[in-house]
Formats: structure tokens, C-alpha cells, sequence
């Protein structure tokens, strides 16, 4: 099961401040965003990647985001493969695609469909972002104690209000997972082997779990509200804090080398076409 954590080791990037960490995340998501080549935002993702186990992101966690997002992934190079030929010809004025895999004409209803390489290289393409979005969360995250967190939030001029929502939130996760973990193991005490369930009876099982889940999480937001109003929170950012947040020369070094990045990116993205659909490494 996939849970907010926290990396056991010491990093480059857990002695970061958490603003230059929020400014990198902001940066390679709209960069992968922005970017329509297969081998600009493959390589992108591939970065991200060996950033979080430098990081010390385990890699038992990548390999679950890998495994939950398998199914998506699939669905989407059959959709784009099979489906995308319209949009790309009107997108890129290329009037013939590149054919891969043609299905018999006397199939039912999907007889005579198309599998193209451009589709395919989409499909791709969007794999790679969202790759790229989903990961740099935990490099950000993950390196970073909440504590810490929310003071940067706060010293970035982010409201008070929404940084401690945010803190909490994260601490929330691994109190709901542990409570569905709890749940599972007491169903298996009570002889349900979960493992040998069919896809249909899993997804069923989740979906009893989540209503036990949902009345637990209501009941601790009720008590998190009266103990803030016990103690008269006011959400006033005018305050004392345990943990201070200073920028060092790193954390100004990655602030520099992330806009100089993102300036990079928008120049040559549309100066001259790196990374834009049509443009060049566009089939790459």
C-alpha cells in the first residue's frame, strides 16, 4: 500500500530549505507539461527518477507507483495508438501516419482500426509526464520534515491558514493508511485471504473499507476542530516557531539553476520549436 513517508537518510536534498524544493517542483512540472517530445520529457522523467533514489526515496515505492499506474498506462497506448490519428494530423499537418499494427476488417466494431507509430509516440510522451508529475512529489516531500515544511510555506508568503491545511493533511495520510492496513489484517485474522481474490471481489472489499475509513477520518477532523479552538487558533502567521527556515547557498544555487532552466526552456520552446509537437526531436 502506498504511504506518505518520510527518507531515512541524509541527502543533498534533505538539507534543503523547502522553497527552493517547492520552486524545482513548479519548474519540472510545467516543464513536462509544456514539452511534447517523447525524448525530451522521457529523459525528464528518467531525472526525476534517479533524483528520488538519490534522494533516498525507496525504490520498492517507485516500483508500486509504477505497478498502480501500469493499467492507466496501457489504456492510454491503446487509446492514443488507435485513436489519436485525427488529432495529430490536424496538429502537425502530417497527412499520412506511420502505420504499426492494422486489425482485420471482419473483426466486429473494431475492425480495419490502426495502431500508428505517432499515436504510439504520444502516448508516450504522456506517460512520461505524468511520470514526471507524480514523482517529483516525493522528492520534494519526501525529503522534507513537515515541520520544516510549513514554516517555508510560510516564509515563501503563502497564508498561514492554508500551510497548516496543507501540514495537516500530510499527517493525516499515514494515520488513514495505517487504519486501512489495520483493516485488512484484521479481515485476514478472521480467515479472508485477500490474496486469492479476483479483481471484481478487491475492488468490492475496498469499497466496505472505505466506509469505516471515512467515519474514522471525520471523527479525528471533529476532535483536530475543538482542540484548535481550545487552544484559540487564529491562523495569524504573527507567531513564534520551533524550526527556522533560512536560505543557504545551496538552496540560492538551486533557486538560480531552476529559473535559468525554466528560462532555457521557454526560449528554445518557443524560439525555436524544441520540444513543441511538429518541431524538432518531435518523433523522438
Amino acid at each position: 500500500m502506498l504511504t506518505l513517508q518520510t527518507v531515512t537518510r541524509a541527502s543533498f536534498f534533505t538539507r534543503l530549505d523547502f522553497r527552493p524544493k517547492l520552486v524545482l517542483m513548479a519548474v519540472l512540472t510545467l516543464t513536462a507539461f509544456l514539452w511534447e517530445s517523447v525524448a525530451l520529457n522521457g529523459a525528464l522523467a528518467l531525472g526525476v527518477i534517479l533524483a528520488a533514489l538519490a534522494a533516498g526515496v525507496s525504490g520498492r515505492y517507485i516500483r508500486r507507483v509504477l505497478g498502480l499506474m501500469a493499467p492507466f498506462y496501457v489504456i492510454l497506448l491503446l487509446t492514443q495508438g488507435f485513436w489519436a490519428g485525427d488529432m495529430l494530423r490536424a496538429r502537425t499537418g502530417q497527412t499520412v501516419l506511420t502505420p504499426l499494427l492494422t486489425l482485420p476488417a471482419h473483426w466486429w466494431l473494431i475492425g480495419g482500426g490502426q495502431m500508428s507509430l505517432e499515436g504510439v509516440l504520444y502516448a508516450l510522451n504522456l506517460i512520461a509526464k505524468t511520470l514526471t508529475m507524480t514523482l517529483v512529489i516525493p522528492l520534494g516531500v519526501f525529503t522534507t520534515d513537515a515541520n520544516a515544511m510549513i514554516v517555508g510555506l510560510v516564509k515563501a508568503r503563502i497564508p498561514y491558514k492554508l500551510a497548516f491545511i496543507f501540514s495537516s493533511t500530510l499527517r493525516f495520510f499515514p494515520l488513514l493508511f495505517a487504519e486501512a492496513q489495520t483493516i485488512l489484517e484484521a479481515q485476514r485474522l478472521r480467515g479472508l485471504a485477500f490474496e486469492d481474490l479476483g479483481l471484481l471481489k478487491r475492488v468490492s472489499l475496498y469499497a466496505k473499507i472505505a466506509v469505516p475509513l471515512i467515519l474514522n477520518a471525520l471523527v479525528k477532523a471533529q476532535t483536530l476542530e475543538i482542540v484548535l479552538l481550545s487552544r484559540a487558533f487564529s491562523g495569524s502567521p504573527e507567531r513564534t516557531y520551533l524550526h527556522e527556515s533560512r536560505l543557504a547557498a545551496w538552496d540560492y544555487a538551486l533557486l538560480v539553476s531552476s529559473a535559468l532552466f525554466f528560462i532555457a526552456v521557454l526560449v528554445a520552446y518557443f524560439g525555436w520549436g524544441l520540444g513543441r509537437m511538429g518541431g524538432p526531436l518531435a518523433n523522438f
